[in-house]
């Protein structure tokens, strides 16, 4: 499934995860499972006894639930309920993904559709986009390692097309790659 570009926003289905303005947002699982039923709908509405089927199957949840999970998408995308852009409520009835969207097949950085760059930190994969990401101690650090033996800011990951650079921004313990 090819990612969504809307807006400042990107959604990636398969990779699970949402950027907005290049940074990855954290969604719960079925604030996420809403975003991608809506969006790849779009613009069918969908009603909330569809939505409640699809994201809690066999289980029932009062409509609240279901009103959280948009709040909290709205707030991840960016959206405000009284004036949305992209979660539009249809009244007595769901919701429905509004506004221009894109398929991204073909990403910002040339890379072919559904390709990914990320780093391997702690045994987790983080997610990288194209130019600058800055590893250090710093809280301001795209991606935040909390160990003495790291440098408030680190070293700097160059993503350019699938070129990446890695380059130590004068830390006091060197820089090391794959070990």
């Amino acid at each position: 499934m090819s990612s969504i570009r809307f807006g400042a926003c990107l959604l990636d289905p398969d990779a699970r995860q949402l950027l907005r303005e290049g940074q990855p947002v954290h969604l719960s699982p079925k604030a996420f499972e809403l975003l991608r039923i809506l969006a790849t709908e779009r613009p069918k509405a969908i009603s909330k006894a569809q939505l409640h089927e699809r994201i809690w199957p066999g289980v029932f949840v009062t409509d609240d639930s279901l009103t959280k999970l948009v709040s909290e998408a709205r707030i991840a995308i960016g959206d405000h309920p009284r004036t949305p852009t992209f979660l539009r409520t249809v009244h007595g009835f769901g919701y429905a993904f509004s506004g221009d969207r894109e398929d991204a097949s073909v990403s910002r950085n040339g890379a072919a559709p559904g390709t990914t760059c990320c780093l391997i930190v702690d045994g987790r994969s983080v997610l990288i986009t194209p130019g600058d990401t800055i590893i250090g101690r710093d809280p301001s650090a795209q991606i935040v390692l909390d160990s003495v033996q790291v440098s408030r800011r680190h070293a700097r990951v160059h993503l350019e097309e699938l070129s990446a650079t890695l380059e130590d921004l004068g830390s006091r313990n060197g820089t090391w790659l794959n070990r």
